[in-house]
């Protein structure tokens, strides 16, 4: 059994895709990740502007 790098079924599963259906679902795939990546960062950062009532 080879070892294999923990990245590298991405890279398989990307090219499967790629191969498979252009890159439009990659791309597709890679927008939606990366608008939830800048919801969740913006509610990280914007949860400590919140007023407290103490």
């Amino acid at each position: 059994m080879e070892h294999r790098p923990a990245a590298a079924w991405l890279v398989d599963a990307a090219g499967a895709a790629a191969r498979d259906q252009g890159s439009g679902y990659l791309l597709r795939v890679v927008l939606i990740v990366m608008v939830v990546g800048c919801v969740l960062t913006g509610w990280f950062l914007l949860r400590g502007y919140r007023q407290k009532d103490d």
